[in-house]
């Protein structure tokens, strides 16, 4: 007696369009992620990021002379650096103002004929102008609450991208911009703003 195989026939399943959507959409985000994944990782750590910045402002040798502006009001000054030592020298009246770059901080003293005194007062104006203390002290650069948000160029320089957030009050600064050349890490823009956003400095 023959036997026959007998196989039960499922009819095809239907999928309506809202379905085949999801399927797509889901495709998309599955393709999506390795390559937002992948993108994510070519950024460096930000505090070593960091580090190089201040390792790269610590080896400068520079003489110029430059100046503050703020409005109609100009203050000349003259800026000397020497490795970790920088010297702001201004004149009427004469004030010398020297910032040591350490590893892990920095320190501004005030250079008297009696020694040097510490300025702790960073957010007091310097002459009048809008650049403060903190700014020649460069304290941001120690943040701690930095990260590496994208990469842009900056006068056809290469640059990474980084927001800073201070991580106590007393700072002027709600967040602050940079953009780090991704080559020797020298810095390449500043933008400070407040805690609400706006943008107070550049």
């Amino acid at each position: 007696m023959k036997k026959f195989l007998v196989h039960s026939l499922t009819p095809p399943r239907t999928e309506n369009k809202s379905a085949r959507r999801m399927k797509q959409a889901t495709l998309v985000v599955a393709l999506l992620l390795p390559a937002t994944a992948a993108w994510a990782q070519r950024f460096p750590d930000a505090n070593e990021l960091l580090a190089n910045v201040r390792l790269h402002q610590s080896q400068q040798e520079i003489d110029l002379h430059g100046q503050l502006r703020q409005e109609a009001r100009v203050v000349p000054f003259h800026l000397v650096q020497n490795g970790p030592v920088v010297r702001y020298i201004f004149s009427n009246p004469d004030e010398t103002l020297q910032l040591r770059i350490g590893a892990n901080d920095s320190r501004l003293d005030e250079i008297k004929r009696s020694g040097s005194e510490k300025i702790t007062q960073l957010n007091e104006p310097v002459r009048g102008t809008a650049i403060t203390y903190e700014d020649l002290a460069l304290k941001f650069l120690y943040w701690p609450n930095a990260r590496v948000i994208g990469a842009d160029f900056i006068r056809t320089r290469n640059c990474w991208k980084m927001q800073l957030r201070p991580p106590t009050g007393d700072s002027q600064y709600g967040s602050i911009l940079l953009w780090v050349d991704k080559d020797n890490g020298a810095l390449m823009r500043m933008e400070g703003y407040d805690s609400a956003g706006k943008m107070i400095k550049r």
